[in-house]
């Protein structure tokens, strides 16, 4: 709960300390007057300065900036070179501190019951004034320095121009009048108030006749009259009143009124805010006493002593849920932030923490104790704390994720009342609120914007709310921290104080508790009135500290307590119970889960989730900080038992394995089961109403899920640090301690999606035929089994989308971006002013009127809403508007009425038509961007009503939708080619004359075509698939024009394309293909579309120009073509030319060695000479140089003789005898072929061919073992009519088929070659493309 956010060790003590509201920086001064700007975030210095002497970079930076700009050295000296003294007070000034510094007052004024109607009703920010720009300002004794951190400009006013009194201390007046100038007043040491306009640095007003002492401190604050009042205190002792609502005069202002606050002096005032009370004044003194005054008739309240013996030094007022007790901080000069009680109880002083226990063991030295000089709380954020120590600035955190005492009750229906239950001062009260009625009276109506009116109020202005703060006569038993929760049918309230630990169960319907007992967490069923508690026996109190005691008796005291914590919660058990109609209690499950772990946490929802403890090793800081938590004597930190464990706060300082250990079991609320198996432990968990979606929280993301048909993980989003999110159909609404987030959330449709809506509709459909069965009998089955005529839709899939839109954060929208502001702005001449103003006009009102009347927003998104401060319930989405309730159970309601967000929350909850009547009211540059989350959300065809979507959008939205005439029609526009493709029966003279347009019209048709050529393949796919010929005929008359231009489409576009042309029978277009084909190289898609259009000279001329000369080899011999013997030589002349050797250049004895062995064997000398040329012959084809017949049974000489003169064919041609042998069977004196041989191949008694040996020439005997076969691509056993070269297209396979076939042995005994027979043409397959691999 408590841990150190950040520490940045110095050197000197820090004895200033400020924090800005929306940036994470920190200004501080120390005791030799440095000043440092640190971003405590990130943990960077972002400027220094030496503000008590002479800066000499920023004297130089004054001179250069004067070189610059042209201007000559003044006479006197710089204001620069004047020595600041000693830093009394520094501060931020920027829009941001402006508009926070006015909230803060108005809204402590509102809280008083004679509060008038102006100061409770919501306020419009202030008129920007400082342009974008973030000042630093410091007060030094003798000038004050006004630093822009963006353009690193700065000013610096002597105290020479302020009546030459020192400077002691600051303000900036919040109240001024439109167009004003900011205003900052000044406490001299002369009792004066000086105030000094920051646009033209004159001094503008005093106040006097107050002081007789230095000023020390200054603040505003609002009355509950809505007067603006400025106070001061004094070194006399004095706190005095001044009317600050005034317009810009001269005038010396007296002041209202004059009390006598402390002897010795004022050191500091604060102002604190009082639920259901006017405003009250905290002032701390020299005379160590704090006192707290009433507002309207500053009387004071009460006096204390905080620390005896020690003066406090700084004061804040504090209100944060984990400590309700708790509401003012303030520190003396020791390791303490001491906490004061409200006078409501005990009204004592309890140290909150031990700052010496929080900071790394080794900054401290060891003979040095720290000590706290300065503190302030964090304005926004209250969990924040900032402390300057004499060993640096520490940040300390409290427990960002406690939540307010409050809870939501269910509105009736029809009813635009809500309601919600929250604790103060140990009492139940009901908080009534609703949209007032001067308010937008159009909102509740689906948040319907009347047409007149501007929506500048939407984005802009904060709506007007109304409520009730009633009594319930019921009191709760304890004050401690507690939580609140409410049940599924909102009939039952539970309250947990985790830290007594007790619950109460109340009946909202008359308040009367029906269950009570000892437990420290409790869970809903949110499908019913079921709830989880954790047991807990209880544990002994501690006893309170009295103050003066040591802190090692509260140690002690901590210890034993902690060991006696530990040991209930090894006993608790989680025990399920119901309740009933009755109002009655039972109890239906009376442990769940095995495990022994202690538990640390329960989650509610559709499954019941159980986080235990796991044992880790824990670094000494922290166990020092745990151990310091443990020990802190106070009501909700005083507890080891707290719903929020201790660890969690040191999750940043571990390594990413240990930091989300796997301790979180989810079981089933009806059989008490577990159900999956473990996760790491979420930080809180949302599950949909309708147990559609569930979210986990984490440190640093959320992780959304879906639940049905079954858990399927969609995504995480990167939202850290939230606190809480409640679903809102398809929304979350998420809320983190700087911002509102709205998660739009859909699971898309996957495989499984699919798969259970067939098993849906065959189950529907057995249960007709099983109903029809029990009503008419079996002969029902006749009609129920009939045809069904319903035409199967086509359903996509559709990946989740997850999109995150920020509603609400605390930084003010900048008017003008800082680069366009100039650094001197009264120097604008009034061209620049005009354009400045124009912008700024053009920002604020973000509206442009369009036809009709109708008023259009200009932006995207709205504006970013101001988030109420502090911790934050969700409430949910009520009357069009997002309800939150804070700290001071005070509901806020943010707008949802910009078309941005409605069109999203409509269509979001399902109603995308009125999403898509909405989006006129949206300017139509973002209906893209609108159409897109349409889409995600699965209404790709009403998004295709939106007016504004680009054609290219509307392309993809209309193939999503099935409205494939509308993409046609898109794709035309896009492609600029509607009048393409059109069959023209003729040209007339005006067609004649216009030939030159026409032509350059084609030239920006084709171009198009072929940017969108994937576009139009995907379209007439569509189009084939559903059965729309007319609709892929169109667009394959484009992608052919563009196809028939050389060069234009790549080759897959021209493969796809041939493809589709032959599907649909367009033959004279695939006819104008075939030659861009063959120009590309695609020789077998061009013969496969010559083949189609029967041109059997195509065919060949596409295999031969693409070098696939086997196919048309193949194609020419089978069909008897005329130009076989040519294509043959063509062939043998590619082979030749692949297959001759390059002479080797390596010259060491291996390779030579091994070159020797692939040069060609020879027989004798005399063929030496006569190498005999290369030819690859189809089956039963002459050979090309000389005819040659051999006979069955030659001579063994007449064979020797013929074979010097014989060319080296490898088929023979066919035998001049009546007997014709089968296809690659052996003669009948050879020997027979084994089974599995190849066609061709040598007997397996003949050596095998070496691979690598030229063609015709044969390896050694010993070159391959025995037994191996013979290296073939084919691989079945020969078969009678099969045609011997099966090629698949390529020559390198024709090689290693030549290479299985040599004619002759090493040892020059001919092969018997192998006879084949002319087969009929019948038998012979030609080329077809079910042989071809497209």
């Amino acid at each position: 709960m408590l841990r150190l956010r950040a520490f940045r060790a110095t050197n000197e003590k820090i004895v200033k300390i400020a924090v800005h509201p929306t940036h994470p920086w920190l200004v501080t001064a120390d005791a030799s007057d440095h000043v440092s700007v640190w971003n405590w975030e990130h943990r960077q210095v972002i400027y220094e300065l030496k503000a008590g002497g002479i800066d000499q970079r920023r004297l130089v930076g004054v001179k250069l900036e004067k070189l610059a700009e042209g201007e000559s050295d003044s006479r006197g000296k710089p204001t620069e070179a004047i020595r600041g003294g000693s830093v009394k007070q520094v501060s931020f000034f920027d829009d941001d501190v402006r508009f926070w510094q006015l909230w803060r007052n108005r809204s402590a004024a509102a809280e008083a019951p004679t509060a008038v109607n102006h100061v409770t009703s919501a306020f419009a920010s202030p008129a920007p004034s400082t342009k974008g720009r973030h000042f630093l300002v410091i007060c030094c004794e003798n000038k004050a320095i006004f630093l822009d951190l963006v353009t690193m400009r700065s000013r610096d006013v002597p105290k020479q121009e302020l009546d030459n009194k020192s400077l002691l201390c600051m303000e900036f007046l919040s109240r001024s009048s439109v167009g004003d100038s900011p205003l900052v007043a000044f406490g001299g040491s002369d009792g004066v108030i000086r105030v000094l306009s920051m646009m033209t640095w004159k001094l503008v007003r005093r106040y006097t006749g107050g002081h007789k002492g230095s000023i020390s401190c200054l603040m505003t604050f609002m009355a509950s009259t809505g007067e603006a009042l400025l106070v001061s205190g004094a070194s006399d002792g004095l706190l005095i009143l001044w009317s600050a609502d005034h317009g810009q005069d001269s005038r010396e202002l007296v002041p209202k009124l004059s009390l006598k606050a402390h002897d010795g002096g004022v050191v500091a005032v604060e102002l604190s805010r009082v639920i259901g009370g006017a405003p009250q004044l905290i002032t701390i003194g020299a005379d160590k006493t704090l006192a707290i005054w009433d507002t309207v008739s500053f009387k004071e309240l009460r006096r204390i002593k905080p620390v005896p013996k020690l003066a406090c030094h700084s004061v804040a007022s504090w209100c944060h849920p984990r400590a309700p007790n708790l509401d003012i901080l303030t520190c003396v000069k020791d390791s303490y932030i001491w906490a004061i009680e409200h006078p409501t109880y005990s009204a004592l002083t309890r140290p909150l923490c031990d700052l010496s226990s929080l900071v790394p063991p080794q900054a401290v030295a060891p003979n040095k104790k720290l000590r706290v000089y300065c503190m302030v709380a964090h304005p926004l954020q209250p969990h924040l704390v900032a402390t300057g120590t004499n060993i640096g600035i520490i940040v300390s955190e409290f427990d960002a994720k406690s939540l307010p005492p409050v809870v939501p009750l269910p509105t009736p229906a029809g009813s635009r009342e809500h309601s919600a239950v929250y604790i103060v001062e140990r009492e139940l009260k009901l908080l009534s609120f609703q949209l007032s009625n001067t308010a937008n009276p159009s909102l509740g109506n689906n948040g319907a914007l009347s047409e007149a009116g501007k929506m500048r109020g939407d984005s802009l202005e904060a709506l007007h709310v109304k409520q009730i703060k009633k009594h319930i006569s019921t009191p709760v038993p304890h004050d401690s921290y507690s939580v609140l929760s409410v049940s599924s049918s909102g009939k039952y309230l539970a309250i947990v104080w985790p830290d007594i630990p007790y619950f109460s169960i109340y009946k909202v319907s008359d308040w009367s508790i029906v269950d009570s007992g000892s437990a420290r967490l409790l869970a809903w069923d949110i499908c019913s009135d079921r709830f989880a508690i954790l047991e807990s026996a209880v544990p002994p109190r501690l006893p309170i500290v009295p103050k003066g005691s040591s802190s090692r008796k509260a140690k002690e005291a901590a210890a034993a307590q902690a060991a006696a914590a530990a040991a209930t919660a090894a006993s608790a058990n989680v025990q399920v119970r119901i309740l009933l109609d009755d109002g009655t209690s039972n109890i239906l499950m009376r442990s769940i889960g095995s495990r022994s772990e202690p538990v640390i946490g329960l989650h509610g929802g559709a499954l019941l989730g159980v986080a235990y403890r796991t044992p880790r090793k824990i670094s000494p800081g922290a166990a020092m900080a745990i151990s310091t938590i443990q020990s802190m004597p106070l009501s909700g930190f005083g507890s080891s038992g707290s719903f929020a464990t201790f660890d969690d706060g040191f999750s940043s300082q571990r390594s990413p394995a240990e930091a989300l250990p796997q301790n979180f079991q989810l079981f089933s609320w009806e059989t008490f089961q577990p159900v999956g198996g473990l996760l790491p432990q979420p930080e809180w968990t949302a599950w949909d109403q309708t147990v559609e979606y569930c979210a986990f929280g984490y440190q640093h993301y959320i992780v959304i899920s879906s639940l049905r048909p079954q858990y399927r993980y969609l995504g995480d989003v990167a939202i850290a640090h939230a606190t809480g999110a409640v679903w809102q159909r398809r929304q979350l609404f998420v809320a983190t301690p700087t911002t509102i987030e709205c998660v739009f959330v859909d699971a898309g449709v996957a495989p499984i999606d699919i798969e259970t809506r067939k098993m849906k509709e065959e189950m529907k459909l057995k249960e007709a035929q099983a109903r029809a069965v029990a009503e008419h009998g079996e002969l029902a089955l006749i009609s129920v089994d009939g045809p069904q005529t319903a035409t199967q839709e086509r359903i996509a899939l559709r990946p989740p989308m997850l999109q995150v839109v920020r509603l609400a954060s605390f930084q003010h929208a900048p008017s003008v971006p800082p680069f366009l502001s100039l650094p001197k702005q009264y120097k604008v001449d009034g061209d620049d002013a005009t354009l400045l103003k124009e912008m700024e006009e053009r920002k604020v009102n973000e509206i442009a009127v369009g036809g009709g009347g109708v008023s259009v927003a200009v932006t995207r998104f709205p504006t970013e809403q101001k988030r109420p401060i502090g911790p934050l319930i969700v409430v949910g989405v009520r009357d069009g508007v997002l309800w939150l309730i804070d700290r001071y159970m005070t509901a806020h309601a943010l707008s949802l009425s910009h078309p941005g967000i409605r069109c999203r929350c409509l269509a979001a909850y399902g109603d995308s038509v009125s999403a898509v009547k909405w989006a006129s009211r949206l300017g139509r540059e973002h209906h893209d961007d609108l159409a897109q989350f349409l889409l995600g959300m699965g209404y790709a065809t009403e998004a295709l009503h939106l007016p504004g979507i680009s054609k290219r959008l509307e392309f993809d939205l209309a193939m999503k939708s099935n409205d494939l005439k509308r993409a046609l029609q898109c794709l035309l526009t896009m492609s600029n080619s509607r009048d393409i493709g059109q069959d023209n029966p003729g040209l007339n003279l005006n067609d004649i004359l216009s030939l030159t347009a026409k032509k350059e019209n084609m030239v920006e048709a084709v171009q198009g075509i072929v940017k969108f050529a994937k576009e139009f393949l995907d379209l007439i796919d569509a189009a084939d698939a559903t059965a729309q010929a007319d609709i892929a005929r169109e667009a394959l008359k484009r992608l052919a024009t563009a196809g028939s231009v050389k060069g234009a489409l790549q080759g897959h576009e021209l493969r796809g394309l041939a493809l589709r042309l032959a599907n649909h029978g367009e033959l004279t277009r695939l006819g104008g293909l075939v030659n861009n084909l063959i120009s590309l190289g695609l020789g077998r898609e061009a013969a496969f579309s010559a083949a189609i259009l029967g041109d059997n000279a195509l065919m060949e001329k596409a295999w031969q120009d693409t070098g696939m000369l086997a196919e048309a080899v193949l194609h020419a011999h089978a069909h008897g073509r005329p130009t076989l013997k040519n294509l043959v030589e063509a062939w043998n002349r590619v082979l030749q030319k692949e297959v001759e050797h390059t002479p080797s250049e390596k010259t060491d004895a291996t390779a030579a060695f091994l070159a020797s062995l692939e040069e060609p064997k020879l027989t004798s000398l005399s063929e030496a000479g006569k190498k005999p040329p290369i030819e690859i012959l189809p089956p039963g084809m002459s050979a090309l140089s000389a005819s040659i017949t051999i006979k069955k049974k030659p001579a063994q000489g007449t064979q020797a003789s013929q074979q010097q003169s014989k060319p080296l064919a490898l088929e023979a041609p066919p035998p001049s005898g009546p007997a014709e042998t089968p296809i690659g069977a052996p003669p009948s004196d050879a020997p027979a072929a084994e089974p599995g041989t190849s066609v061709g191949a040598p007997p397996s008694d003949a050596p095998a061919a070496v691979p690598g040996t030229p063609i015709g020439e044969a390896a050694a005997p010993t070159a391959t073992a025995a037994g191996e076969p013979p290296i073939s691509e084919a691989s079945e056993p020969p078969l009678e009519g099969k045609s011997p070269l099966n090629s698949s297209g390529s020559n390198p396979d024709m090689i290693a088929y030549a290479e299985t076939n040599p004619a002759t042995s090493a040892t020059g005994t001919p092969v018997p070659d192998i006879t084949v027979t002319d087969t009929p043409l019948a038998e012979v397959p030609p080329v077809t493309p079910e042989n071809q691999e497209l």
